[in-house]
């Protein structure tokens, strides 16, 4: 089954996984898993922080930053379809008593700065006091430029605000824009990193901020159930998609852009050009969007179902897989039409 649904569903290779069996082992909680520090001064290193906390996931990263940075009745302000508001249950706001305060994003993913100064507080005791500013990138596929993350910093310390910034897939943005992490860690001060998405880990992100920052979240993510024991053969994972998985996203983009030509040739199919490994279709009204999903399947194909698409290539996906799916959907397409 070629599955298109997600990045998410990527699986570890043969080496990753060897990898991981042999991977030296501590108690995390107690802090002595040597893989678990090694990672996380690693990916300090490459952030330019201080620190770094390994988490379950990507959810658990963005809440413990969220938590560590606003205190209970404190505001952060944040993209109405950005991951951290939308899409992981209200955790601030459920389990800290943060309030979300969320605009309108741009269609190129950025929030506007005029529209984040109209929702900043008063520091008046009616209000929740504005604290911190959540930006993502990449969003929706979509590439934030290091341009726009230098304006953020100056004008969240202008408005005395912090940044943090959900990097779930972050290293695919750096690719497409040919920058190190650091470059756009420089402008924030916290980052959330995702390895079980584009750098295939089975599990696992990572939190990154200065000294004080994480010792904060690290008692946030032991509250939340977080603390893990020999997290070191996730670790070894994450270490690993480090060293084999971060210049191949290359090809995810290529494959992606390779996807988006080739359905443009089909009329009953409105395709966005992709910046990294995320293509958007519009389908016709003609074409029942559930009964094409169906229809693929059959085909060894997988997609999420409805009239708006999103496939988003990944590395268990290859160039003939593209070609296959792209051949496949155009003739699935002409036969519900009635063309073939």
């Amino acid at each position: 089954m070629i599955d298109y649904r997600s990045d998410t569903v990527t699986k570890p290779n043969a080496d990753m996984l060897q990898a991981m069996i042999h991977a030296e082992l501590g108690d995390d909680v107690y802090g002595d898993d040597p893989t678990v520090n090694a990672l996380e001064a690693r990916l300090a290193k490459l952030s330019g922080f201080d620190a770094a906390m390994i988490v379950n996931s990507g959810t658990q990263s963005n809440l413990c930053a969220l938590l560590a940075h606003c205190g209970r009745g404190e505001e952060y302000i944040v993209g109405q379809g950005y991951h951290s508001y939308l899409y992981e249950a209200g955790g601030a706001a459920v389990l800290g008593s943060v309030v979300p305060q969320p605009i309108k994003e741009q269609d190129n993913g950025e929030l506007n700065f005029n529209d984040i100064a109209a929702v900043i507080k008063e520091d008046d005791s009616h209000f929740a006091k504005s604290t911190l500013l959540s930006l993502e990138n990449t969003y929706c596929g979509k590439v934030i430029p290091l341009e726009y993350f230098a304006r953020a910093r100056k004008f969240a310390d202008q408005h005395g605000l912090d940044i943090h910034l959900d990097g779930a897939r972050i290293f695919n943005a750096l690719t497409a824009i040919n920058l190190e992490l650091k470059d756009i860690c420089q402008y924030v001060d916290s980052i959330s990193i995702c390895f079980s998405k584009g750098l295939g880990t089975p599990m696992g992100s990572v939190l990154c901020g200065n000294l004080e920052f994480i010792n904060k979240a690290r008692r946030i993510r032991k509250m939340v159930g977080g603390g893990t024991r020999q997290a070191g053969i996730i670790a070894k994972a994450m270490d690993y998609a480090l060293d084999h998985n971060i210049e191949r996203l290359q090809i995810d983009h290529a494959n992606a852009v390779l996807l988006a030509d080739l359905l443009t040739e089909c009329n009953k199919l409105s395709v966005t050009t992709p910046q990294t490994n995320m293509v958007y279709i519009d389908l016709d009204d003609s074409v029942d969007g559930e009964v094409l999903a169906k229809l693929l399947i059959a085909e060894g194909i997988k997609i999420s179902a409805g009239q708006n698409l999103r496939l988003v290539t990944h590395l268990n996906i290859s160039t003939a897989d593209i070609i296959y799916t792209a051949d496949t959907i155009k003739e699935t397409i002409s036969l519900m039409s009635g063309e073939m």
